[in-house]
């Protein structure tokens, strides 16, 4: 069957290049093998928040009388909270469905295999195969959980994010061998439910990737929760051979055991570009990724790649707005490039941390003097209210021109307070405008107003 465009693959990243390239009167088919939304939708994002909220009412419950509300005897049900993260996923993947109708994309279920540079063979999962022919295709076939040799998962004692979304029951012990976003949200979810955890990150910091600060606190914050951390610590081997796991752990004074129920593989995400069909039409590839050019176009004329299996960040939107500029510009469209250095990124433990822009050393290692400023949640009207006064807004300015550098976060909902960094970096907002923009009282969102003020010398707050 013949279509303008061909995406394979139904993630954040394939159906919002879909429904884009259909508004933009392209005949659009998606090609996916498991579930349409992809593994943000049905393994990742979603149903990993509904997880945590149930682990954050339960929470709230246990300290109800900090509140002034009486609560006796408040328990979990482990089959009742996993059941409600399905439900919740499974209602997303549905409204993929409608979206798909709505749009008059046709779905086709299957592998999908490039054949040609307008060719793609679908083979079903009864081995029946069909070949869909179109102008253009847009690969978005996502990534999976990293392996280490180290610590091969089995599904059952050593397990991935999956895995760790559909236990049949709750471990009462958990090794989590690294601690970025998804490591360091199942420890919250699973230590919030009663599970004993230790988390054993390879780098120095616990969430590496953000600002050291942030790190600082977070690990002060897990450890108040009753976490064991090991940082600069490896994982070399893992014994399943008994009734739980035996970990060695290779650290900085010497190797030592840890025993648990279960060991989760949280190292990461590599990029599902095998089985695609690149090296028989010639599609350049780099270190596990597909090579794109600016608009997400390949080597090879009228073949596209976005998301996770591209060298961008590995976030779902990053993905969507990958697969939208890239549905425009096969359109005819000259969408505006990516800033990857404008990208929000959001870890869902509690507290909750955001950031988007230069860390302070990343802002100093390239050249940068700075002006740095935090404002404490402890200083908050609205934080001490909300009994969640954890965390801080730290904002960086280039001290020459104001200009916005980076922005930090840890603390309650601040995942919903970092578009406004965002936005004000995009639109090239400085420090003076976003002291002079008044913000709402009492709120969180004051903070990031607060901690501009501080690097400036104009606090009134703190």
């Amino acid at each position: 069957m013949a279509y303008d465009v061909i995406v394979l693959g139904s993630g954040p990243g394939g159906y919002p290049a879909a429904i884009r390239a259909s508004q933009l009167g392209k005949k659009v088919v998606i090609v996916e093998r498991e579930s349409l939304g992809g593994i943000c939708l049905n393994w990742g994002c979603i149903p990993t928040k509904a997880l945590l909220k149930s682990a954050q009412v339960y929470e709230y419950a246990k300290h109800a009388a900090n509140y002034g509300v009486k609560a006796d005897n408040v328990g979990t049900d482990f089959d009742s909270v996993i059941k409600r993260s399905r439900g919740v996923a499974d209602k997303m993947s549905k409204g993929i469905q409608f979206l798909m109708k709505k749009n008059k994309i046709d779905v086709v279920m299957g592998n999908g295999k490039l054949i040609a540079a307008n060719k793609l063979e679908v083979t079903a999962a009864d081995g029946s195969k069909q070949i869909l022919e179109a102008k253009n295709i847009i690969i978005a076939t996502g990534g999976r959980a990293r392996q280490l040799p180290s610590m091969p998962i089995d599904g059952k004692k050593i397990i991935g994010y999956r895995e760790a979304m559909v236990l049949p029951t709750q471990p009462k012990s958990m090794i989590i061998c690294g601690s970025g976003a998804i490591g360091s949200e199942f420890a919250y979810f699973y230590n919030s439910i009663g599970t004993k955890v230790t988390i054993v990150e390879f780098m120095p910091r616990v969430v590496p990737v953000e600002d050291e600060e942030i790190s600082k606190e977070l690990e002060k914050q897990f450890k108040k929760q009753g976490m064991t951390i090991m940082t600069n610590a490896e994982v070399t081997s893992v014994d399943t051979s008994g009734e739980g796991v035996k970990a060695k752990v290779k650290t900085q004074t010497g190797e030592v055991v840890l025993e648990a129920d279960i060991l989760l593989s949280a190292v990461g995400v590599v990029a599902n570009i095998e089985n695609v069909g690149l090296e028989a039409l010639g599609i350049k590839s780099d270190k596990g990724k597909i090579v794109v050019d600016a608009n997400g176009q390949t080597n090879v004329k009228g073949i596209y790649a976005i998301g996770d299996c591209t060298p961008g960040q590995a976030l779902a939107h990053v993905a969507s707005k990958e697969g939208i500029n890239a549905a425009e510009h096969l359109s005819g469209h000259t969408p505006q490039p990516m800033d990857y250095n404008n990208i929000p990124g959001c870890t869902y433990c509690s507290p909750e941390i955001a950031s988007v822009g230069y860390t302070e050393k990343a802002a100093k290692d390239a050249g940068y003097e700075v002006k740095v400023g935090k404002f404490p949640f402890m200083a908050s009207g609205k934080a001490s209210a909300a009994g969640a006064t954890e965390g801080f807004v730290k904002v960086i300015y280039d001290a020459k021109y104001g200009e916005f550098l980076g922005c930090h976060m840890i603390g309650m909902n601040v995942t919903e307070m970092i578009a406004e960094a965002v936005v004000a970096r995009k639109l090239e907002t400085t420090a003076h405008e976003i002291l002079n923009a008044v913000h709402p009282h009492p709120t969180m969102s004051e903070g990031l107003k607060e901690a501009t003020a501080v690097a400036y010398g104009e606090a009134t707050d703190v």
